[in-house]
């Protein structure tokens, strides 16, 4: 039992220092869980409109601030769509000055009469329904859903997704969009938001960049106090193309963040011989066993997320669920099979739960970064440190010396059940 203690303790200490530790620094918004709830929403009415829309979207018909509404475009609707969905090639020039501080003058203009719409192939897309709360000025407020909506990227991957409303009523002429970045998340079978700002400069540049629309009177940042969910700041991109001729496409400039990290080994030199033995000996421990299980525990993991790209690129023929079912076994089964076939090769319990703990934080930063994810709420921190608990268990239960005592011992018994809580309560939105 005290050996079990001091495995839980070490694979803790590895979940909070690999998964924790660098989510809590490297994730600004972190802290971001629940939404606030709204007693009486304020809507937000267009010049010359009569219609009116709450800045937020929610997931139910409720006046929760989940998704808050980050782009205003006055014109036709269908206008709009067409400009977005029509493909085309284009090139487009970074900014360099802060968005908080750029006004419409400061963003690249493309005077290249042949560009024609965007060069993003933004394609329908399937996503959960997200209600908007609409005012028609002459009636009762009502709860309604999307127009449509956009995406350009993979759903299994990492996208830029748009759901667009437009106005209840024809001769008002908006669309209001909620534009946001997101990865499929396989613990889940969900998509996880990783923020607002960066699809809405896009966006921005997109529209912005069209050579019928006037930087100086036509797009402009208005405040719509609806800051709060993911990076939403409570500005808003407004514009207006009621006065164009034509719709031209531009290209789109997607200004993409990463999570890089860098380090540099210079310990060496403060190192004293008592530190160099005790390295030499943990060397000596390391055998193949323990390089084929990180191996695999890496390999399945991001095999997952690679081949959920591939089949949905080059096998129309799948669904999206059909993907989801031949994936995700991989994910609740396979990888904790895997580490408890290969983990009985191997003799000490602490090395083998290290091994399969210390794996698994590693695949999960390295899908991070695949994904482009650069923040991480609260409850996703917590997710993931308890997978990297529950499968160092496992680990540690099927080493040799753990099945001395039982082939079904504490330590797997506690792993396996972890494991399963985990991913059923995440499944169901426990955690």
């Amino acid at each position: 039992m005290r050996r079990s203690i001091v495995v839980a303790v070490a694979l803790l200490a590895i979940a909070a220092l690999f998964v924790g530790g660098p989510s809590l620094l490297l994730s600004p918004h972190a802290s971001d869980v629940a939404p606030e709830e709204a007693d009486e929403p304020e809507t937000l009415s267009l010049e010359g409109s009569e219609s009116a829309i709450w800045p937020y979207l929610s997931a139910r018909e409720h006046h929760d601030k989940r998704s808050p509404i980050n782009v205003l475009v006055r014109g036709d609707a269908e206008a709009v769509v067409q400009l977005l969905v029509e493909e085309g090639e284009g090139d487009w020039e970074e900014i360099d000055e802060d968005h908080d501080d750029a006004g419409p003058e400061t963003f690249a203009v493309i005077e290249d009469e042949g560009h024609h719409a965007t060069g993003t192939a933004w394609g329908e897309a399937a996503g959960t329904t997200r209600y908007a709360w609409v005012d028609p000025g002459d009636g009762d407020p009502y709860w309604t859903t999307e127009t449509l909506q956009l995406d350009d990227g993979d759903y299994y991957g990492h996208r830029m997704h748009i759901r667009l409303y437009e106005s209840p009523n024809d001769g008002d002429r908006w669309v209001a969009m909620q534009a946001h970045t997101e990865h499929f998340d396989w613990f889940t079978l969900r998509h996880r938001v990783d923020g607002v700002e960066s699809a809405q400069l896009s966006i921005e540049r997109e529209l912005m960049d069209l050579p019928g629309v006037d930087r100086r009177e036509d797009v402009r940042r208005i405040n719509l106090e609806n800051s709060g969910p993911s990076d939403a700041d409570g500005w808003a991109t407004k514009v207006d193309l009621t006065a164009m001729a034509a719709l031209l496409v531009v290209g789109l400039g997607a200004r993409r963040q990463g999570i890089r990290e860098r380090a540099e080994a210079e310990a060496d030199d403060h190192l004293t011989d008592v530190d160099r033995a005790r390295l030499a000996a943990v060397r000596d421990r390391i055998e193949a066993g323990h390089l084929l299980l990180a191996g695999t525990v890496v390999g399945l993991f991001l095999g997952v997320r690679i081949a959920g790209v591939a089949l949905e690129r080059y096998v129309p023929g799948l669904t999206m669920h059909a993907i989801a079912g031949l994936l995700y076994p991989v994910i609740g089964v396979g990888i904790p099979a895997a580490t408890y076939l290969i983990a009985r090769g191997l003799e000490r319990r602490i090395d083998a739960a290290v091994t399969a703990g210390g794996a698994l934080a590693v695949a999960i930063w390295i899908d991070y970064g695949l994904v482009r994810v650069d923040s991480l709420p609260v409850d996703v921190v917590l997710q993931r440190m308890l997978v990297v608990v529950a499968l160092g268990l496992i680990a540690g239960g099927a080493a040799a010396r753990a099945r001395r005592q039982s082939a079904i011992n504490d330590m797997l018994l506690v792993g396996v059940a972890l494991w399963t809580l985990v991913l059923v309560g995440t499944l169901f939105g426990y955690l």
